[in-house]
């Protein structure tokens, strides 16, 4: 009788819950037995729906904890991916980023990792829940529920003039860093997440981790050592860098081993515009020794053509001409 009349039971509307409310309470026992009987084949349906949600819910949270152990696992290796090369002061070998957290045992991370998935259940039959249910928003959840409850603690290097080994927190960098110093520790963090991604797509031995545009950096970052530092940080790990701007500040620009000055043209005729190469400016590539021997030609592409299997021919095919610099 008590729940029958339980306020968490309101949605069943069943006639045997509305016929046990109905019943004074000294009748109840006479057809207790009956309703034991007739409850019994919907007690076995509901028990092995019961024991399959459980199996489900294990296999969710089964999967959940391997994508949050594998997200662990992503911030370790951006760590030790951030290492700087040598030649950079008090900087040589540091970590760009420090990420430190206490990791749960097996058993604590899937209790933790049950309870986010209960939670994004319930708000599933909630109305009006803003409680996100997609799969990122289920990791970022997971890994956060994993992490407490002190969390994640991420440190970074300040970049100054003389490369002082001094770390500051993320969420204070607004504060204590300057334009040009911020504009340096996004590029090192984008070039740290760029050797991640090559890394996590098994290109780890490869040195190019892709090439990052940046619209006029030379603006607010124009200090010879953050120059020097970006171009390190992007060596180091693996990312090609290239600046435009509309500047010619001499002092910023001797530190790029090429510039190449670009012109806007129009055809006033046909109502085209072009971008036009004004000047290469060489001043850190090798130059070549004028008193050494004279280079006559040089490979510069080459073509290769390779017979079916199927042709009847015998005579092996002819390979094209290689064409080089200098030839007649």
């Amino acid at each position: 009788m008590r729940h029958a009349n339980s306020t968490r039971y309101e949605q069943v509307r069943t006639p045997a819950r509305q016929q046990i409310r109905e019943l004074p309470a000294a009748a109840l026992p006479e057809h207790a037995a009956a309703w034991a009987d007739a409850f019994a084949p919907r007690l076995r349906v509901l028990s092995d729906e019961l024991e399959q949600l459980e199996r489900n819910r294990g296999s969710i949270v089964d999967r959940l904890r391997g994508l949050v152990e594998s997200s662990l696992t992503t911030l370790r290796s951006a760590q030790r991916l951030s290492r700087l090369p040598e030649g950079l002061g008090e900087w040589s070998g540091q970590e760009f980023l420090r990420i430190r957290f206490e990791e749960p045992d097996q058993a604590t991370l899937s209790e933790r990792l049950g309870e986010v998935i209960d939670d994004a259940t319930r708000s599933a039959v909630k109305k009006n829940s803003d409680l996100r249910r997609d799969g990122m928003s289920l990791l970022l959840r997971g890994v956060g529920a994993a992490l407490q409850p002190r969390g994640v603690a991420v440190e970074i290097l300040k970049p100054d003039a003389v490369l002082r080994a001094e770390r500051v927190p993320v969420g204070q960098m607004g504060d204590v860093f300057s334009g040009g110093q911020l504009l340096t520790a996004a590029i090192a963090l984008y070039c740290t997440m760029a050797a991640l991604r090559s890394n996590d797509r098994g290109r780890d031995k490869q040195r190019h981790a892709g090439t990052l545009f940046l619209d006029n950096p030379i603006g607010r970052a124009n200090a010879t050592y953050l120059l020097e530092l970006q171009r390190a940080v992007a060596d180091a790990l693996g990312v090609q860098l290239l600046y435009t701007t509309g500047l010619f500040d001499t002092t910023a620009l001797a530190e790029f081993p090429l510039v190449i000055r670009l012109r806007n043209d129009a055809d006033l005729r046909a109502g085209l515009k072009y971008i036009s190469v004004e000047e290469h400016l060489r001043p850190g590539l090798p130059q070549e020794d004028p008193d050494s021997e004279p280079v006559h030609g040089e490979i510069t592409a080459t073509r290769m053509y390779r017979r079916p299997e199927d042709e009847p021919s015998a005579r092996a095919a002819e390979p094209e001409p290689v064409r080089a610099q200098g030839e007649e």
